[in-house]
């Protein structure tokens, strides 16, 4: 089979059933609708993932995290948010779960090297600023993300990773070209905040 029509055929049948009828497969164990659900969701998941934590080795791992957690609480879900909205939900509690062991496994990482250079150099070193700024960003990045609602995060991952016209966002997310726009800015004046407030500061 030609590869276009190949993946033409993939996206019918991924078009084909509605969410409601792939939850009900993958309740009586069908593992066919639960691969139609990781391949209906798994690239809007891993750029939801990747966007809090600039990582692909990191994303992929929550992606797969999130979706086995999917398949195993999938009796919770009760359709009274769509069922994207419940994924991003696991997602991002899992993406929070991640943030928190890294962290974790940072410090006794540290603790270690720190320990190791005081017994065989004598000194007390600390680690490069270079990593320790980058940390601190990444925790302003994580910490600013996370106060607002997950369409922000998903606006902002379809323009500038998925390159969508602001028209084709707001039709895909269901609302206006200005609240898409305005969302945008949010989600940038947020980044900037965390990368450098001086920056904002001085654009007020």
């Amino acid at each position: 089979m030609p590869q276009c029509t190949q993946k033409n055929s993939n996206k019918q049948r991924i078009q084909a059933k509605s969410d409601q009828e792939i939850v009900e497969g993958i309740r009586v164990a069908n593992e066919a609708d639960f691969n139609l659900l990781y391949e209906r969701y798994f690239q809007r998941v891993y750029s939801f993932s990747y966007m809090r934590l600039r990582n692909r080795a990191d994303a992929e791992e929550v992606v797969q995290e999130t979706f086995t957690a999917v398949f195993r609480s999938i009796e919770a879900y009760r359709g009274r948010s769509s069922l994207l909205s419940w994924i991003y939900g696991i997602a991002k509690n899992t993406v929070n779960n991640h943030v928190r062991k890294a962290k974790a496994h940072d410090a006794r990482i540290e603790r270690k090297e720190l320990e190791h250079k005081r017994t065989s150099h004598g000194i007390f070193a600390c680690t490069p600023e270079e990593n320790l700024n980058l940390q601190r960003c990444t925790e302003a990045i994580q910490e600013r993300l996370s106060s607002i609602a997950d369409w922000h995060v998903e606006v902002f991952v379809l323009r500038h990773m998925e390159n969508l016209s602001i028209g084709e966002i707001a039709r895909r997310m269901s609302r206006s070209n200005d609240a898409v726009r305005s969302s945008l800015y949010r989600v940038k004046r947020l980044l900037v905040e965390a990368i450098d407030p001086s920056l904002v500061s001085v654009s007020q």
